[in-house]
């Protein structure tokens, strides 16, 4: 039996087939099963998968640090794979190697290490919660919920991937008194899956590797799969993954209160206010709407802005001339250039901003919005089909995104020659539009591009760390062609990426029906940047319910910038995407609210929110309310105030209570017994 120890750890692996055969934490058994410890996945020459994992090898040997694997058999026989392990003291670090590699197939990835931990705490009367960080952060407590999606090509926005809606290389376990940490402190930010899964009489934690290898080349790991000993609460293993972070930031980031690239709005938090100018939602017929022309919208915009006291942003839907989200051909707008620029025009004489739903990397064979929207030919006579995303048989082949509801298409290649004019062709004249903000990588969540198998591109045929570096460079140059435009995408920017894309559509409120949502993002990275709360597509609340002030909370508490959404006739709507009108938010209660909390920020609480550092400390105690929902769970049981804590510059601490109701609620916080007013927020320092 081989034996390490770090701080409050035990590990135990079997010598004669390698896996962990205990696992104790501050003398806790934590093992619920024994796994093979790691599995590889090659792909021959055809794109066929072919998968082993370390109980397949007819040879183990153990040495000082190091196991070697190898005699897997058929095709497999010369791989060799060694594992590595050590401890440090304060933690065990795990990496690998593999070799032997024969010439006619890639190793498309490892995972490593593998590790069975108790079924959840809603599964298993020994189990605990998972700490994920996937749309901005989930706690898990029954690991059935959160749909599961193998990660094939061609990709979808919900794989557990990172960098993608994975947004940071850690994933952590919680038992009622102690946790593990595991994260990749990978200083490259290589694509990787983070992942969790049901498996033996338990749940599954393993990192998958990645190689970025070509045909018949080895593998090896540069940095550490590290395992710590946490505490139960989710902020501790956050707490450890922000030390890493911070000790090797990604090239470009730095801290918002040092970035000179940053607009003043953003630091004084306008408003969003996003609608589109034609169709009711994204999938009905795309005639104009009454907030078309653009200027139709400056009265119901002036109004809030009056209500509010609030700068605003209009986020404007359905405005490309082209189709609806069918990238990558958005310009010139719907009505023409002359119309746009009088609207953005305006907007500025009045001191607010102008932004734009774009559609990523697809590329639009036809939309399903705009029958006459069909680039088949274009395809054709253009080599557009050289320029897109390859499947591990090395074909182009449609993607999966928005299809079938908005259009049919590729995924572009951004590491390919021609993936990189067929976007520079598309985007440019959005770079040179003046407009403030443009969610330019809106369905490629996280900012990460898609997997791409083609032997013919700028990149080696398995996914890997190039996938990393090629859209940190792409991020660089958009920002050298737009130096006073923010771009951000669709779910909270993923970790290399967060110095390009500064404010992205954060959609924590997609976890409800799995878990409950909680800040890790924001725990991790606020300091560097920050969100905002988006136009709330796919919202699982029950319309019914009012509960949008709720999620105005929720995000003004996280420091991220709030948004409001206009039905097509210019109404207060409870979400982007829903067809029933029949209850709509309560305007003046949402306006008073979001007065009551913008000046709250203006006056007291801009140095803990715009800037701050997120901090652990113990949660409010106050009643709860319970919100139903239509999908996954059937209701979210909550806190009636939403709660921050945070540490500002120079040290002071302090507690940010918000309160969306109409009423006076209590709480209680390091012992003491508070009020907070109605729909308005309050600040506690300690």
């Amino acid at each position: 039996m081989i034996r390490l120890s770090a701080k409050n750890i035990d590990l135990a692996i079997d010598e004669k087939c390698g896996a962990v055969e205990s696992l104790k934490i501050l003398g806790n058994e934590a093992l619920a099963d024994k796994l093979s410890l790691f599995a590889l996945r090659f792909r021959d020459l055809n794109g066929g998968a072919i998968r082993t994992e370390s109980f397949d090898a007819k040879s183990v040997i153990f040495g000082e640090g190091v196991a070697e694997f190898s005699r897997f058999g058929g095709v497999l026989d010369d791989v060799c794979v060694k594992v590595y392990f050590c401890s440090t003291g304060e933690e065990i670090r795990w990496g690998a190697e593999v070799g032997g590699v024969p010439s006619e197939l890639a190793l498309e990835y490892i995972e490593l290490p593998r590790i069975c931990l108790p079924r959840l705490i809603d599964n298993s009367d020994s189990g605990g919660k998972i700490l994920f960080p996937y749309d901005e952060g989930i706690l898990l407590t029954d690991e059935t919920l959160l749909p599961r999606y193998e990660n094939e090509f061609p990709m979808s926005g919900a794989y557990f991937i990172f960098p993608n809606k994975v947004q940071s290389q850690f994933i952590s376990y919680h038992f009622d008194s102690f946790g593990l940490y595991i994260g990749a402190h990978d200083e490259k930010r290589a694509f990787k899956g983070v992942d969790f899964y049901p498996c033996g009489n338990g749940v599954c934690m393993t990192m998958r590797l990645y190689s970025g290898a070509n045909y018949g080349e080895g593998f090896k790991t540069d940095y550490p799969i590290v395992w710590r000993a946490c505490t139960e609460k989710w902020q501790s293993a956050a707490e450890i993954y922000r030390e890493w972070f911070e000790s090797c930031l990604p090239e470009g980031v730095v801290k918002t209160k040092e970035n000179s690239r940053l607009p003043k709005w953003y630091e004084n938090m306008p408003l969003i206010v996003t609608y589109p100018v034609r169709g009711v939602h994204d999938m009905d017929v795309m005639e104009p709407n009454a907030l078309f022309p653009y200027t139709n919208a400056l009265p119901i915009l002036n109004k809030i802005k009056r209500d509010t006291g609030s700068r605003i942003m209009s986020l404007l839907m359905h405005w490309e001339g082209t189709a609806p989200w069918a990238p990558p051909y958005m310009w010139p707008p719907f009505g023409g250039v002359e119309c746009f620029n009088e609207f953005r025009d305006k907007l500025h004489e009045s001191g607010d901003l102008l932004g734009v739903y774009c559609s990523g990397f697809g590329y639009t064979q036809r939309s399903t919005l705009i029958e006459s929207y069909n680039l088949e030919e274009k395809i054709k006579n253009e080599d557009v089909l050289s320029g897109v995303c390859h499947s591990p048989a090395n074909k182009p082949e449609l993607g999966r995104t928005c299809t079938p509801y908005q259009r049919y298409g590729y995924d572009i290649c951004p590491a390919s020659d021609r993936g990189r004019e067929i976007l520079n062709e598309g985007f440019t004249p959005i770079f040179e539009s003046g407009v403030d903000y443009a969610q330019i990588l809106d369905q490629n969540h996280g900012g990460g591009q898609y997997m791409c198998f083609a032997r013919e591109h700028n990149h080696p045929p398995m996914p890997g760390e190039w996938m990393t570096s090629n859209m940190q460079e792409l991020l660089g140059e958009w920002q050298e062609k737009a130096p006073n435009m923010l771009f951000g995408c669709e779910s909270a920017a993923a970790e290399p990426f967060i110095g390009g894309l500064l404010m992205s559509d954060n959609r924590y409120e997609l976890n409800y029906p799995f878990g409950t949502p909680v800040p890790a993002f924001a725990y991790v990275y606020h300091e560097y940047l920050r969100n905002f709360m988006g136009n709330q597509c796919g919202c699982p609340f029950e319309p019914s319910v009012d509960t949008l002030r709720y999620r105005l909370a929720y995000s003004f508490s996280i420091g991220d910038l709030m948004t409001l959404t206009l039905s097509p006739s210019g109404d207060l709507m409870t979400h982007w995407g829903t067809h029933d009108f029949s209850c709509p938010p309560d305007f003046d209660k949402t306006m008073t609210f979001i007065r009551n909390v913008m000046r709250f920020y203006r006056e007291i609480g801009r140095e803990y929110l715009y800037s701050g550092k997120m901090k652990n400390a113990p949660e409010i105690e106050c009643e709860q309310i319970t919100l139903p929902l239509f999908r996954g769970r059937k209701e979210a049981t909550l806190p009636r105030l939403l709660s921050s804590a945070w540490e500002a510059e120079g040290g002071k601490t302090a507690y940010v209570v918000v309160n969306p109701e109409d009423a006076w609620v209590g709480f209680t916080v390091d012992g003491k017994k508070y009020e907070c007013a109605p729909l308005n927020a309050m600040i506690i320092t300690k």
